[in-house]
């Protein structure tokens, strides 16, 4: 017996413009590929959002609402959604007012914020809360971080701010012999739960499930419940965490994954031992069996399982070094625009185009890169950082002019 916990990632960045050149500094003042970003969006909005969502909802109506999942949108996500296309976020409203779906919270802008400002950090997890409760009429419980990184302090740090629980990637050296297939605790506030992936079998929907050197492949909704079975002989929940856009983007429609979405749970109830589960009625269900401790930064982020697809190059650091030195600059303008350009430049993504892995990851980098290499990727970033800086400056100038006048007059 083992119930299921299915999570879904949906984020879109806003990608800057590719051709964004040195000569731009200092009279360009637009620095976003607003083009890409429809285009990308309306893409994945037709082969992915819509028919998943519908999906989803289907599934609800056909198990009476046995059928649950949740969601983290970064507000990236719903800004573009609003812009290009409102029937996704429509879709999205419908399936939540079903209660069957959980929004949880996380950072507006996708972004590394809290390695660099916990207050920034807080002030995204904030905002984003706000928008969720707009949007969907429903206050976030559990909480999950920019690509499911966490740690000890982390996790310490989101309790205090009254969530009941978060997600993080269950790493086999933080678990050693242990099962993913549990709940457990903070080791800091012993309180508060954790919910961890189980890799295996979500990255076995989500990145082999077309791969036909696969051994296991095909992967049929059969075979999968059985697995499911198998892992219900070491736990007593399996969380299953995946980008939405596994469905029909990663792994296209002529894969079969759809066809799998539509049984896989069906089969899955069939076996009369099988409950699909929010996050929150997990945390709710079960007790904690005994703490996560994880000193050190995890991610769900490539075979490294850390913070290395960001932060593993001089590019990367220099970058996030640029973007982040500017933050009380702007916050002492009290300039809305400025801060929200800002904001927007601190989403993960345009650290991630800059990554050098070529290995095992390399390719799943380029995918999802709209720059030729990290280098173009780096530059680019840093000629809107210089404009930005810019700007920035003549505020400054602004400000300080209209203060000696008022002393002088």
């Amino acid at each position: 017996m083992v119930d299921i916990c299915f999570y879904f990632q949906v984020h879109q960045p806003d990608r800057i413009r590719k051709d964004y050149r040195i000569t731009d500094i200092g009279h360009n003042p637009f620095y976003l590929d607003e083009k890409a970003n429809r285009e990308i969006f309306i893409k994945v909005a037709n082969k992915c959002y819509l028919p998943t969502v519908h999906v989803l909802k289907q599934l609800v109506e056909e198990t009476h609402g046995a059928f649950k999942c949740s969601f983290s949108f970064s507000g990236t996500f719903l800004d573009q959604a609003e812009r290009f296309a409102p029937e996704v976020l429509y879709a999205f409203q419908d399936l939540i007012k079903t209660g069957c779906a959980e929004v949880l919270s996380e950072t507006y802008y996708h972004s590394l914020a809290f390695l660099y400002s916990i207050d920034e950090w807080k002030e995204q997890i904030t905002k984003h809360k706000n928008r969720v409760k707009e949007l969907f009429n429903v206050t976030p419980q559990i909480f999950r971080n920019t690509e499911l990184i966490y740690s000890n302090w982390i996790g310490d740090q989101v309790s205090q701010m009254g969530y009941k629980a978060m997600l993080a990637e269950g790493v086999d050296w933080n678990l050693g012999w242990k099962s993913p297939n549990y709940v457990y605790n903070n080791v800091i506030k012993p309180e508060f739960k954790l919910l961890l992936k189980n890799y295996k079998l979500s990255d076995d929907i989500a990145f082999r499930f077309s791969n036909r050197a696969w051994k296991e492949w095909p992967l049929t909704a059969e075979k999968y419940v059985n697995w499911l079975d198998f892992a219900g002989l070491d736990g007593n929940i399996v969380n299953l965490f995946m980008d939405f856009e596994t469905f029909g983007e990663h792994q296209w429609a002529d894969t079969g994954i759809f066809d799998f979405m539509k049984h896989m749970p069906h089969k899955a109830l069939a076996k009369g031992h099988h409950w699909f589960i929010t996050p929150s009625e997990a945390v709710e269900k079960f007790s904690s069996v005994g703490p996560y401790d994880a000193h050190n930064l995890t991610s769900w982020a490539d075979m490294e399982r850390d913070l290395s697809a960001w932060r593993s190059n001089r590019l990367q650091e220099d970058a996030l070094s640029k973007i982040y030195s500017l933050e009380h600059r702007i916050k002492r303008l009290n300039d809305p625009e400025l801060l929200e350009i800002w904001r927007r430049l601190t989403t993960s993504d345009h650290f991630y185009y800059m990554c050098t892995k070529y290995y095992s990851d390399g390719d799943v980098h380029q995918y999802f890169s709209p720059f030729e290499t990290p280098y173009e990727a780096y530059i680019a970033y840093l000629n809107v950082i210089s404009d930005l800086k810019l700007r920035i400056e003549k505020k400054e100038n602004s400000l300080k002019n209209i203060s000696n006048t008022l002393v002088n007059a």
